[in-house]
């Protein structure tokens, strides 16, 4: 027990990178503020939270804002594309919940909303982790982030679980702990896709 508690145990690790993430979270909400600058805030919360799952976090404040700057184009123009798509698929699921009527037109527009609200979901789990990571272009993350969010669904659908949990104890039992929010949510993220990103460096150096 006296070693789960020591400054470099487990137990106070874990706390302090937790601590790192509610601080990342603030960060985060407030450069998502402009609304355009979605995109590079969460590259650069992504970043940050995987240096922190690889315990290589350093000073936190000074690295979500130098990604912040460094990939913001780019981390942008990502951004202002999901957020398009959300707000399309979001519209049209709105329409077709309020025209629902039986036949074959309207199960085949749903069933197709259904698998590309699936696919943005999965998009949105790894676009902006792999953006944060690798150097490519915006098609190609596109392109890996279905790739990989398939290949490694049982890890894609955790990632999803952490957000819809977070989303009910804020909502439903604590709201104060809006805190911990998108920050510590995309922490979790992070430490369950690291062997993943790990791998995936290994294969694009050789």
């Amino acid at each position: 027990m006296r070693n789960l508690l020591n400054y470099d145990g487990p137990v106070l690790r874990f706390l302090t990178k937790v601590v790192y993430s509610v601080w990342l979270n603030i960060l985060w909400f407030v450069c998502c503020i402009p609304v355009v600058t979605i995109g590079a805030s969460t590259t650069a919360l992504c970043y940050c939270t995987g240096k922190i799952a690889r315990d290589e976090e350093g000073y936190i404040t000074k690295a979500f804002f130098s990604s912040f700057k460094d990939g913001f184009f780019k981390s942008t123009i990502i951004g202002l594309i999901m957020t398009v798509l959300g707000v399309v698929i979001s519209v049209d699921a709105y329409v077709m919940y309020h025209l629902c009527f039986t036949s074959v037109f309207w199960t085949l527009i749903s069933a197709i909303l259904v698998v590309a609200s699936i696919a943005y979901i999965i998009v949105l789990l790894w676009v902006f982790q792999l953006n944060a990571h690798f150097e490519n272009t915006i098609i190609n993350m596109f392109k890996n982030s279905i790739m990989l969010g398939m290949r490694f669904i049982f890890c894609t659908v955790l990632m999803a679980a952490v957000f819809v949990i977070m989303a009910y104890l804020i909502y439903y039992v604590c709201t104060p702990l809006i805190i911990f929010g998108v920050g510590t949510c995309v922490l979790f993220n992070s430490m369950l896709m690291k062997n993943i990103l790990i791998q995936c460096e290994e294969q694009s150096d050789n």
